[in-house]
C-alpha cells in the first residue's frame, strides 16, 4: 500500500463522489440485510399458520385461513422483491459515483504521465524504449484504475456488508454466529500468502508486456525493411518466442489467481453446513426457530460474494501496486534540463561556444572536444565532417537538449543555461537529420507549430522548400494524409515538408541538420537559393556532408572525431589540400552546372 499512497491525492480531489459512493454502498447494504429478516418472519409466521390450519382442517374457517396464508406469502414475496429493487437502485448509483470517479482519475493520470514525458530530457528517451513508455501510460494506468474503481467499490461493499450482516447475525444468535465465522481466519491466512505470490508474478508480467510492446512497435515501424530483407519468418519466430515466454508467466499468475475462488467457496460452503447442523441442534433445543436457520443460511450467502471478492480485490490491489510503483518511478524523475525556468528574451542570433566538450553518458562516446565558435547575427555557418564527427551533437547542444560537460555556450552574450529553454526553442527553426512527420495531412504537418495558419502561408513555405509542385500533383493535394511517420511520401518529399515546417513564421535562427541528403543536386541547389533569400539577415547553421550545401557560408567548420580540424571560407579550405579539399574533389562532379 506504500506505492498506492500516491493515489490519495486523487481520492481527496474527488472526495465528494467518493463520499456519495460510500453512502450509496451503505444504503444498498441496509436494504440487502432486511430480506433475510423478512424471510425469517415469513417462515415462522407461515409455519405457525400451517400448524393452525391443520387444527381447523375440515372446518369452514380453514378456507379463510388458507387465503390468509396465501396473502402472507404474496406480501412477503413482494416485500423481498421491493427491497431487492431498492438495493439494486443504490448499487446503480454506487457505480455511477465510484466507477465514474475511477475514469476521472484515469484521465488525470494519463494527462500527468504524458506531461511528465514532455518534461523529461532527451537522455531519458535514450534510456527508455517507446514500448516501455506506452506500457506505462496504457497497461499500468489501466491496472491502477481497477484499484481506484472496482477494487475500492467492492472493498467498501465487502466491509459494509460484513459489518451489517455479522451484526445482524450476532443479534439473532451470537453462538451460532461464532461457529459460522470459524472458517474465515483460515481464508485470511491463505490470502496473505497468495497475495505475495501474485505481486511478484504481476510485476514480472508487466515487465514482459513492456518488452513485447517495444518489439511489436519496432516491428510495425520497420515493416518495410523487414519485408525488403525477407525477414518476416525470422520476426514471426522471435515474436512466437516472446509470446511463449509471456504465456508461461501469465499462466503462472492465472494458477495463483485460480486458487482464490475454490478456497473461498469451500470455506463458505463449510459455513453453510455448520449453520444447518448447529442451527438444527439449537432449533431442536428450542434456542432458535426454523426461520432463524433460513435467515442464517441467507446471511451466509450474503457473505459469499464479499468474502469471495477478497481474493479478487487483493489481486487487483497487488497488480495495481506493481503498476503504480513503475509509474511512481517515472513521476519522481526530474528533467536534467528544466525548460520552464530561465529568462525569456528575444533572440538576436549571436552564438558563441567557448571550449565546449561533450560525452554521451550512456555510451561514454566523446562527441565534441574543445569546440570554439563565434557566430554573429545574420551570418551563415557551414559544418561538414565524417559520419559521427559530432555535427548533430553540436546542434543538440545549441537547442539545449543536452548541456556540455565542459565549456560554455553563450546566446546573445547570455549563458545558455540562463535562457528559458522552451522559449528559446520556439525562436529557432530546426530541421532534424531524420524528418519526422505525423499521421496527418500535409497542411497540418507544415502548420502544426502555429495555433492558426492559413493555407496561403503553408503554400508559400512549401514553395520555398520546393515541394509545392509535388504536393499539387497528389489527388488530395495539401489534404493528403501522409500516414505514420510520413510513410506515403518519399524520403526527399519528407525532408522538404520538414524544411517547410521550420520556415513557417520567420525565426531569428535556423539550424538545418543534414536535411538535404535525400535530394538530387538540382533540387538541393534550388532550395539553397530560396533559403539564402529567406534567411537573409538571420543566423543560419547548415550541417551537411555535402560541400555544395555549405560552400556559400560565411564560415565553414570541418569536424573530425569531435574536433575542429579545419575552418575558414570555401576558397581558402579548397587550397589547404586537407580533408575539405579532398571531399570537394570527390563531390565536385555532382555540383549543378550553370
Amino acid at each position: 500500500m506504500h506505492q498506492l499512497s500516491a493515489l490519495n491525492r486523487y481520492f481527496y480531489k474527488y472526495r465528494f463522489r467518493l463520499s456519495l459512493g460510500i453512502l450509496f454502498v451503505s444504503l444498498s447494504n441496509i436494504f440487502g440485510v432486511f430480506p433475510p429478516q423478512v424471510i425469517r418472519y415469513g417462515v415462522d409466521l407461515i409455519k405457525d399458520s400451517v400448524e393452525l390450519y391443520r387444527l381447523f382442517e375440515g372446518h369452514l374457517s380453514a378456507e379463510l385461513l388458507f387465503t390468509l396464508i396465501s396473502n402472507y406469502l404474496l406480501f412477503f414475496g413482494l416485500l423481498v422483491l421491493l427491497l431487492a429493487l431498492v438495493k439494486g437502485l443504490f448499487m446503480y448509483y454506487t457505480r455511477q459515483t465510484i466507477i465514474f470517479m475511477s475514469r476521472l482519475i484515469e484521465y488525470d493520470m494519463k494527462n500527468e504521465l504524458f506531461a511528465q514525458y514532455q518534461r523529461l530530457s532527451q537522455s531519458f528517451f535514450r534510456k527508455n524504449s517507446t514500448g516501455n513508455l506506452m506500457s506505462r501510460i496504457s497497461e499500468d494506468v489501466g491496472k491502477v484504475r481497477m484499484y481506484v474503481g472496482p477494487a475500492v467499490m467492492y472493498g467498501l461493499n465487502m466491509l459494509v456488508t460484513s459489518i451489517m450482516v455479522i451484526g445482524a447475525m450476532v443479534q439473532v444468535n451470537a453462538k451460532l454466529t461464532l461457529y459460522v465465522l470459524v472458517p474465515l481466519p483460515a481464508l485470511a491466512v491463505g490470502i496473505y500468502y497468495l497475495n505475495n505470490l501474485i505481486l511478484k508474478r504481476s510485476g514480472a508480467i508487466q515487465q514482459k508486456l513492456g518488452e513485447l510492446t517495444t518489439f511489436s512497435q519496432e516491428s510495425y515501424s520497420g515493416i518495410r525493411v523487414i519485408k525488403s530483407l525477407g525477414l518476416t519468418a525470422h520476426f514471426e519466430k522471435r515474436m512466437s518466442v516472446e509470446l511463449d515466454d509471456y504465456r508461461q508467466q501469465a499462466l503462472q499468475l492465472v494458477k495463483a489467481d485460480a486458487l482464490f475462488f475454490p478456497l473461498t467457496l469451500l470455506l463458505i460452503g463449510a459455513s453453510t453446513i455448520i449453520t444447518v447442523y448447529i442451527g438444527g441442534l439449537q432449533m431442536i433445543s428450542g434456542e432458535i426457530s426454523a426461520g432463524n436457520i433460513a435467515e442464517f443460511v441467507i446471511y451466509v450467502n450474503l457473505l459469499t460474494w464479499p468474502v469471495t471478492s477478497i481474493g479478487w480485490i487483493a489481486s487487483m490491489v497487488q497488480q495495481a501496486a506493481a503498476s503504480q510503483e513503475r509509474i511512481n518511478n517515472f513521476m519522481k524523475l526530474e528533467p536534467e534540463i528544466n525548460k520552464e525556468v530561465g529568462e525569456k528574451n528575444l533572440l538576436k542570433g549571436q552564438i558563441e561556444l567557448k571550449n565546449v566538450s561533450f560525452k554521451y553518458p550512456e555510451s561514454g562516446v566523446q562527441a565534441l572536444k574543445n569546440i570554439h565558435i563565434s557566430i554573429q547575427p545574420g551570418q551563415t555557418l557551414g559544418i561538414v565532417g565524417r559520419t559521427a564527427s559530432g555535427k548533430t551533437t553540436l546542434a543538440q547542444l545549441l537547442l539545449r537538449h543536452f548541456d556540455p560537460d565542459e565549456g560554455e555556450i553563450l546566446i546573445d552574450g547570455l549563458p545558455l543555461k540562463n535562457w528559458h529553454a522552451g522559449h528559446l526553442r520556439e525562436q529557432i527553426g530546426f530541421v532534424p537529420q531524420e524528418a519526422f512527420l505525423f499521421s496527418d495531412s500535409i497542411a497540418n504537418n507544415i502548420g502544426f507549430s502555429k495555433d492558426s495558419v492559413s493555407r496561403k502561408e503553408v503554400q508559400e513555405v512549401a514553395q520555398l522548400a520546393a515541394v509545392d509542385e509535388a504536393i499539387q500533383a497528389l489527388p488530395l493535394q495539401y489534404d493528403t494524409i501522409v500516414g505514420e511517420r510520413g510513410v506515403t511520401l518519399s524520403g526527399g518529399q519528407k525532408q522538404r515538408v520538414a524544411i517547410a515546417r521550420a520556415l513557417l513564421g520567420k525565426k531569428p535562427v535556423y539550424i538545418f541538420d543534414d536535411c538535404l541528403s535525400a535530394l538530387d543536386t538540382a533540387t538541393e541547389h534550388q532550395i539553397l537559393e530560396n533559403l539564402r533569400r529567406y534567411t537573409e539577415e538571420r543566423t543560419t547553421i547548415i550541417i551537411s556532408h555535402r560541400i555544395s550545401s555549405v560552400m556559400d557560408a560565411d564560415h565553414i567548420l570541418v569536424l573530425d572525431a569531435g574536433l575542429i580540424v579545419e575552418q575558414g571560407k570555401h576558397e581558402d579550405l579548397v587550397k589547404t589540400q586537407g580533408f575539405y579539399s579532398r571531399l570537394w574533389s570527390m563531390q565536385q562532379p555532382d555540383l549543378p552546372k550553370d
